[in-house]
């Protein structure tokens, strides 16, 4: 393991020193500061020529800021002759706008991937994805790790009777299938649609029982929680006698933990693909750790093995 190297920036250092802790490696040492001018400047502090170097740091709040870092220490490891450079990227932002849904309007998530490429990443690793589809935005390999196991390990250890699975959209529903069952138990699926291009959805009906059943709600991500909010509601109005929530990404922006403080939601589950401030850590949130997986994964990247291999059946 001497010739494997974790960077960071500032997007999420908590996550990066953790994920050395599981490997048993030091984390990088690197200078990431932003000038009065707003200019970013990055120093790599020790040698990685001929190193295997894993950049960890989501593009997350600040966003542009975080994607800058992201493509100033990708350049600065490449032009200093790093073997290889894998960009640790736990949340992808921009992945929303993968298509062009509208007249006259960007794919941003290809244009992302563009830049990422062109600054020196020879492969990615990333978890739960808005889309599969944005894996083909790369001429790199690109590894896409999913939290649904973990997710679905705590969970089944609370043994909720009357479960029933329900996927906040037919773009979910594969993953909240696969969900369903790991914890042996029925699905719903709710219609929504968007509404223009506002952070704001409208909930059409439910499809499945969810009658006197406990729901637990999944989703990739949760922003504004507008959301999650009108699932809640609509499978309040359906007679649902208990919910629990679950998403990888925990963006949490605007109102969302306000809202959800105020809404009849038992738990909300999320990984740290993302940092949560110690303010928008209310007691209806759990955190769980994506370190150990993100670890193992860098590890088989590493020496070669398979990361597929981590999610299949023993």
């Amino acid at each position: 393991m001497d010739d494997l190297k974790v960077f960071t920036g500032n997007a999420h250092p908590e996550l990066a020193k953790d994920i050395c802790e599981y490997l048993g490696i030091p984390l990088g040492q690197a200078e990431v500061f932003e000038f009065t001018n707003e200019n970013i400047f990055v120093r790599i502090l020790e040698n990685v020529r001929e190193r295997d170097i894993f950049v960890v740091q989501p593009i997350c709040h600040p966003v542009q800021r975080s994607l800058m870092e992201l493509l100033i220490m990708l350049d600065a490891l490449r032009r200093a002759s790093a073997k290889r450079i894998t960009a640790v990227v736990p949340y992808y932002a921009y992945g929303r706008s993968d298509k062009k849904d509208q007249p006259r309007v960007p794919i941003t998530a290809r244009l992302v991937a563009d830049l990422i490429t062109v600054a020196g990443a020879n492969r990615l690793l990333m978890v739960d994805l808005h889309s599969a589809q944005i894996q083909g935005f790369f001429s790199i390999p690109v590894d896409e790790l999913t939290a649904l196991y973990i997710l679905g390990d705590y969970f089944k250890q609370k043994k909720l009777k009357d479960l029933v699975v329900v996927a906040t959209d037919f773009g979910i529903s594969k993953k909240a299938r696969d969900l369903a069952a790991k914890l042996n138990t029925p699905l719903a699926i709710m219609e929504k649609r968007r509404i223009g291009n506002a952070d704001k959805s409208e909930t059409l009906t439910v499809i499945g029982d969810v009658k006197g059943k406990r729901a637990l709600i999944l989703d990739e991500e949760i922003a504004t929680g507008d959301s999650l909010i009108n699932t809640v509601s609509a499978l309040t109005e359906r007679g649902a006698k208990e919910i629990y929530s679950c998403a990888t990404h925990p963006v949490f922006s605007g109102p969302a933990i306000e809202r959800i403080a105020k809404s009849p939601v038992k738990e909300v589950v999320v990984t740290d693909t993302i940092p949560m401030s110690p303010e928008k850590r209310i007691n209806k949130i759990k955190v769980i750790s994506m370190a150990p997986l993100l670890g193992e994964a860098i590890h088989r990247i590493h020496t070669g093995l398979s990361v597929g291999a981590m999610f299949e059946p023993e």
